[in-house]
């Protein structure tokens, strides 16, 4: 028998679409390419030349015409060494070479590299005993790569380090990037101490803070830090001025029912529009999302609880993100490793680690005992995703998962 649940909840799906109604294309800036690491690009950028930008050598040996071979001459007088860095120089003498190395501006008059391996030096040059010699051999041809003025790498891809190296062959020396949100991390709850402190029996260190800001640091953001006590006016003072000088807010505590759960109605008194307060889902239920759109800040407050923030966080906030940066969203799906159920009408996000055997994804499901198990996460690697309205999953089948680790 199902249970059932308020009806003023929304789905996930419902509360995602809400989420993402709030993006818009950031501005852009200008980033030293040894920090464009993880960055989005903004613009397209393009060949400043052909790539490679003449016929280079790609093995070490001689380089000669192949008609010259292929008329049946097999000894060649060395004319000189051609060295990669050197300027190109002619083959004077179509009966004779050029020693070549690997990277070196192919001569004029030369056609096709034979490589040392089959080569046989001689006392004025070397001997082909290879059974063939075309041209275009071991040559790395101008332009094959990319013509001047095409595009290497498209607006809207995360810069890595293969395309690091393509940026610097090209001369960018700094990039045009989409800029990255101005974040506020905000704990709050007289319950919490950092966490060099000893706490009181009655307190607890604060956990929620670092998790999120390791995770915004594994996406290449930085966020300013902040502490909200139990106490209505200075968690509106505070807010007010953290609305005015971010981008995006991100609180985790007081959005619940109770008497200390200020949040929701501070955020409305300074104009925070509500989107959606409690999502059917578990965990993570009493989130609170809203924009304020004069001063076009978001925030995202997530429950205390340690595995309800860190599961809205990735849930949300991430997609929020991607979807900003013009990143397509990534769907990933994986066979449950053992039988699971949900009897709610809640969606089920459980902690589990992914292991591929045979071409699949296998998710085993990690055991936890609430949403304050923050310890369960530390032997996980994503959310597996149990859909309401199935109830009984049999081992083998394919469930959405959200992958927190970047190794994934």
């Amino acid at each position: 028998m199902r249970k059932s649940e308020p009806t003023e909840l929304i789905s996930v799906a419902e509360a995602w679409e809400l989420v993402q109604e709030t993006c818009e294309r950031p501005a852009t800036v200008r980033v030293a390419l040894e920090n464009a690491a993880g960055r989005v690009l903004a613009a397209s950028v393009r060949a400043d030349r052909d790539l490679p930008p003449y016929h280079r050598a790609t093995m070490d040996g001689i380089a000669l015409k192949a008609a010259t071979f292929q008329a049946g001459r097999r000894e060649f007088k060395r004319q000189a060494y051609a060295a990669a860095g050197m300027p190109g120089i002619r083959l004077e003498d179509l009966e004779a070479c050029i020693e070549i190395a690997t990277g070196a501006v192919l001569p004029q008059g030369a056609d096709a590299v034979v490589r040392y391996e089959d080569l046989t030096a001689t006392g004025q040059g070397f001997c082909i005993h290879a059974t063939h010699c075309q041209p275009g051999q071991n040559i790395h041809a101008k332009g094959s790569d990319a013509r001047k003025g095409d595009i290497l790498v498209p607006m809207g891809r995360v810069i890595r380090p293969a395309e690091i190296g393509v940026l610097a062959s090209v001369g960018c020396t700094d990039v045009e990037v989409f800029a990255l949100p101005r974040i506020c991390l905000i704990s709050s709850g007289d319950e919490l101490v950092e966490p060099h402190r000893q706490p009181e029996p009655h307190q607890i260190r604060s956990s929620n803070l670092p998790v999120l800001r390791a995770a915004l640091e594994q996406m290449g953001m930085a966020a300013e830090l902040l502490h909200l006590p139990d106490h209505k006016e200075v968690i509106a003072q505070q807010l007010s001025t953290a609305l005015r000088q971010h981008d995006v807010l991100i609180i985790t505590g007081g959005v619940s029912m109770g008497k200390f759960d200020f949040l929701p109605s501070v955020l409305l008194e300074l104009g925070v529009e509500q989107r959606f307060h409690r999502v059917a889902q578990r965990p993570g239920k009493p989130l609170w999302f809203g924009w304020h759109r004069s001063l076009n800040c978001r925030v995202f407050s997530l429950p205390g609880n340690p595995v309800s923030a860190f599961l809205n966080f990735h849930l949300y906030f991430r997609d929020w993100f991607q979807s900003r940066m013009g990143l397509p969203r990534q769907v990933q799906q994986a066979r449950l490793a053992g039988s699971a159920a949900n009897h709610t009408l809640l969606t089920h996000f459980r902690p589990a680690t992914l292991v591929r055997k045979e071409g699949h994804a296998w998710a085993h499901e990690v055991p936890m005992n609430n949403s304050g198990d923050f310890q369960c996460l530390s032997k996980a690697s994503c959310f597996m995703v149990l859909e309401p309205g199935i109830e009984d999953f049999a081992e083998g089948t394919l469930v959405p998962v959200i992958p927190f680790s970047p190794w994934e």
